[in-house]
């Protein structure tokens, strides 16, 4: 689903991840935040140093903590940043190709991790899920 800023979360898989978490949910999307921080320096500095063996770690780790959160986007290129790699490595050649991809990284992540934040405020307004009925902001209190 494309959100008003254009990144694609899947927000069942998001509220899915929430219900499943509870109350710990705020602890672990800050777990996301300092993994995802360091994944993504790590794979920058592979690409500085052209070590494709370098950022098959760092990647996979992305990419499997973004789908858990729902982040399609961002696990889409954390996929394809690891996929290259391995290829890479295999073929024992630079990873050169995925530099665009490298370079959008790190802004796509804060973009992404900004909204799950936002969603997970308390202040935020929830939308209904299935089987909820949405109420006019101008009814008032106890009132169906």
């Amino acid at each position: 689903m494309a959100t008003e800023t254009g990144e694609f979360v899947d927000w069942n898989t998001f509220q899915a991840c929430r219900a499943q978490l509870g109350t710990g949910f705020v602890r672990i999307l800050g777990y996301f935040q300092e993994d995802g921080t360091k994944s993504i320096a790590a794979i920058e500095q592979a690409m500085r140093d052209k070590s494709a063996i370098a950022l098959v770690n760092p990647a996979h780790m992305l990419k499997g903590e973004a789908y858990q959160f729902g982040a399609q986007q961002l696990g889409q290129v954390a996929e394809r940043i690891e996929m290259i790699a391995r290829k890479c490595v295999e073929r024992r050649v630079e990873p050169d190709e995925i530099l665009p991809d490298v370079v959008k990284l790190r802004g796509l992540f804060e973009r992404t991790l900004a909204m799950l934040e936002r969603e997970a405020s308390p202040l935020v307004e929830r939308r209904p899920t299935f089987g909820q009925k949405s109420f006019g902001t101008n009814q008032s209190f106890g009132r169906l």
